[in-house]
């Protein structure tokens, strides 16, 4: 929170990191989205494209796997500020970029921001681990976050399972519940 407030001076920032944060996409997934990919009625975003500059010219290619083509459910707040962000466009069209920055210019920017907050930086790429790191904490199933996050086998979720709080204890009470024991 410390890190968003330091980016509200820049708008482009500041949604850029919103997005990036509570969704969980990648930043070429990011940097490739459009006004056509929103759905703010079903508060969804189509993640179906991603960016990369490569010699001095833009290229839009497909996501990084067949997974990772997927549609994303947004949290009010957020679908709220994605609309908010886009209406403030001045002529964008439905095949524009909505973040037309670099992979370069978000750098810079999340130097800013933690050193003006005073918290450590991570790498634009731990932002997306922070999200899955979330779910995790909010007790979402690695199934669920795999699908979300557009991973291409759960496995790579499963790169998370030390965060996966253990359900051993929880299992014995509910077996001592069972036979009638007391949990005692």
């Amino acid at each position: 929170m410390k890190f968003i407030d330091e980016m509200l001076d820049k708008p482009i920032s500041f949604y850029a990191f919103e997005m990036l944060y509570w969704t969980g996409i990648r930043l070429g997934e990011l940097l490739a989205l459009t006004t056509s990919d929103f759905d703010f009625e079903r508060k969804t975003v189509t993640i179906n494209k991603s960016y990369q500059r490569i010699g001095k010219k833009d290229i839009i290619t497909s996501p990084k796997t067949e997974k990772s083509n997927r549609v994303i459910n947004m949290p009010d707040f957020l679908c709220e500020e994605m609309k908010e962000y886009i209406d403030s466009l001045y002529g964008v069209t439905d095949s524009d970029r909505i973040f037309p920055i670099s992979k370069s210019y978000l750098h810079h920017e999340m130097d800013r921001g933690t050193k003006a907050a005073g918290v450590k930086r991570i790498p634009i790429h731990s932002i997306r681990h922070s999200h899955i790191s979330l779910l995790i904490d909010l007790g979402f199933s690695a199934v669920a976050i795999a699908n979300r996050v557009g991973h291409e086998s759960i496995d790579i979720t499963y790169n998370y399972a030390h965060m996966f709080p253990s359900t051993q204890l929880d299992m014995a009470n509910k077996l001592n519940e069972e036979r009638g024991e007391d949990n005692g």
